[in-house]
């Protein structure tokens, strides 16, 4: 019995998934499905109405003038109506799978996108923007043309075949076997050509290949202002080059391998009447009834052409079935991954304490090797707590875990005695604000995008807030001032004034803890300087964790937690750790010898100007 709901539990994949994903528009599929095996059938009307009126005129051959013109007409109607019967029907099918589609679109992006939106935040900082905007955007954009057109087409590759062969059994057996070795060759072609495993294997491998060179090119697109600086080339960014040569030097034999099959395979759909001339040649050398001999080996040349485009149709769905089944399982695979769990009884606190007990972390990617291990400390109310290290050592890990980027693997993170796993995520959220190094500004104006850190917040409160982050000046000579949108018009904001937008943004939203994440490491002096006062505001009665590689800015915090290889090796005060004479005294005057070494270089300059 457990294997067998084992069994039943597993997802599934393929067509049979793709059908799922369709059947959330149940009467329209149905309609679809329907409507296009009909007009399937009634395709072949003019064929079985073009028989009879080959029948007829043979059948008073030579004397033309005994022909039963009504009847004959009556056929040519019947072959008329086969046609527009076929279009109609058709027509009607894709307006219904077009509608189903469109549904099915709309609330599989808004599932997809709710979804994401409940993944730890790590998962987005891991499985790459590239990738995903692939997922979201060409991958289920492919389900809705699959629903939309290749629906209705596999239900007419798989009515249109049956129909054809009874056909071709009925009217005379002997030309319909002939016609079914070329028939079966065909299919054994195009299941060698797309029904193998290893077909599979390297579909699933070029849907890799092709995600990796979209995140690469993405990531060039966004740093291409520094590939021109430095004068580099597309070839000289190394992960873009590689990911391109890599889906280069597998694409190019993946196609390869198709050339022979695809090849023999339209040779023959396209040519089946081949296989006939040679069976026609032989039965009418040993017929005596000529008339009905040449009436059938007729139709049957006339017939025969119409199986290319029935396999034809069933070549060009499995291939799109093929790639958009590969490109299902991408979004499967992000559906698959776990939300992150909020607690069945929240429970909240105004408590304004971080404490860490005996925290251990490892990425999904690297389970043997931890991040974190049994790390242990505070940061209490109205003090600074300075996370430091040298890189790797677990600092910025520490950071993405307070607002539960990723859950711990051991331990539990505290935040006024409650551990964060029990509370709501709004209500985390909260109760905490973040300034990291990679500043996102939407492309919006400079109020709005201060007013994403308080909905709610009126203009005074964002102009006060601007203030309060050393932003005023900038913003009121940018063109529109604080209504200016960002990334119009030439309008660019450098770093520091964008780290500056997002401390505004933090101080709007007057959250009791802050958590700085490497918030200098790319400014200037001037802007570090400024940086500096904007904190000042943000940290005024918080609890504040900064996460420091330039050890100056945070020399005055209340407590010091030296972190190496994933573990605390040392906490104390600025002065009690260099009279310790550790890991932090050794930084400590590293960055002393690096700031002379740099002096003394600016004074040589001069000395020799």
């Amino acid at each position: 019995m457990e294997n067998k709901d084992v069994k039943k539990a597993e997802p599934k994949r393929g067509v049979a998934r793709l059908l799922e994903l369709a059947a959330t528009k149940k009467p329209l599929v149905i309609a679809a499905v329907i409507l296009a095996a009909l007009a399937s059938i009634v395709s072949f009307v003019p064929f079985i109405a073009i028989y009879y009126i080959i029948r007829e005129i043979i059948g008073v051959y030579p004397d033309f003038a005994q022909l039963d013109v009504q009847k004959t007409m009556v056929f040519g109607w019947i072959t008329l109506g086969g046609v527009i019967g076929n279009i109609l029907l058709y027509f009607v099918a894709l307006m219904c799978s077009h509608l189903a589609a469109f549904g099915t679109l709309y609330e599989l992006k808004v599932s997809f996108a709710s979804h994401i939106a409940g993944l730890p935040l790590g998962f987005h900082l891991n499985f790459g923007s590239g990738k995903l905007r692939k997922v979201m955007d060409d991958n289920i954009e492919k389900i809705e043309g699959f629903i939309a057109h290749q629906l209705p087409d596999l239900v007419a590759s798989m009515v249109a075949p049956v129909v054809m062969l009874i056909i071709l059994l009925v009217f005379d057996w002997r030309f319909g076997l002939a016609a079914m070795v070329g028939i079966v060759l065909a299919f054994i072609l195009q299941f060698r050509a797309y029904g193998n495993e290893s077909s599979k294997v390297m579909m699933d491998k070029y849907q890799t290949a092709l995600e990796e060179m979209n995140n690469a090119s993405v990531e060039y697109i966004r740093g291409i202002s520094v590939v021109k600086a430095f004068k580099q080339t597309v070839y000289s960014f190394r992960r873009l080059h590689e990911t391109i040569k890599a889906y280069t030097e597998f694409v190019l034999p993946f196609t390869l391998s198709w050339e022979n099959y695809m090849s023999g395979f339209s040779t023959i759909v396209n040519n089946v009447y081949l296989f006939l001339i040679p069976v026609g040649i032989l039965i009418g050398l040993n017929t005596t009834d000529y008339a009905e001999y040449a009436m059938t080996f007729i139709f049957y040349l006339l017939f025969v052409p119409s199986i290319s485009s029935v396999m034809m149709k069933i070549m060009y769905v499995s291939s799109n079935g093929m790639h958009i089944s590969g490109g299902i399982e991408r979004m499967d695979q992000v559906l698959r991954r776990e939300i992150l769990p909020e607690p069945v009884h929240p429970q909240t606190t105004e408590g304004r304490n971080i404490e860490f007990k005996n925290v251990s972390f490892s990425y999904d990617e690297d389970k043997d090797h931890p991040a974190l291990s049994k790390v242990s400390f505070q940061a209490s109310p109205g003090e600074v707590t300075a996370i430091v290290g040298p890189s790797g050592g677990g600092k910025s890990t520490i950071a993405h875990l307070i607002p539960r980027f990723f859950d711990v693997t051991e331990g539990s993170i505290e935040i006024g005695g409650i551990d964060i796993r029990q509370m709501k995520l709004d209500n985390l959220m909260e109760r905490v604000s973040f300034v990291f190094q990679d500043v996102f500004l939407f492309k919006q104006s400079i109020m709005e995008n201060i007013r994403m850190g308080n909905q709610n917040a009126t203009d005074d409160q964002v102009i006060a807030a601007a203030k309060a982050a050393q932003c005023h000046e900038f913003v009121e000579n940018l063109p529109n001032g604080y209504h200016t949108v960002i990334g119009t018009k030439g309008v660019h904001l450098s770093g520091g004034e964008r780290q500056r937008i997002a401390i505004a943004r933090a101080i709007v939203k007057d959250s009791p803890i802050i958590v700085l994440d490497e918030a200098t490491a790319f400014a200037d002096p001037e802007n570090e300087h400024l940086i500096q006062k904007a904190f000042e505001k943000l940290m005024q009665n918080k609890t504040v964790i900064i996460i420091a590689h330039r050890l100056s800015t945070i020399r005055r915090a209340n407590k010091i937690i030296v972190m190496d290889k994933g573990q605390v090796v040392e906490e104390g005060t600025h002065d009690q750790l260099i009279l310790q004479g550790g890991k932090y005294s050794a930084m400590w005057e590293m960055y002393t010898k690096s700031l002379d070494w740099k002096i003394s270089a600016v004074r040589e300059v001069t000395a020799n100007v």
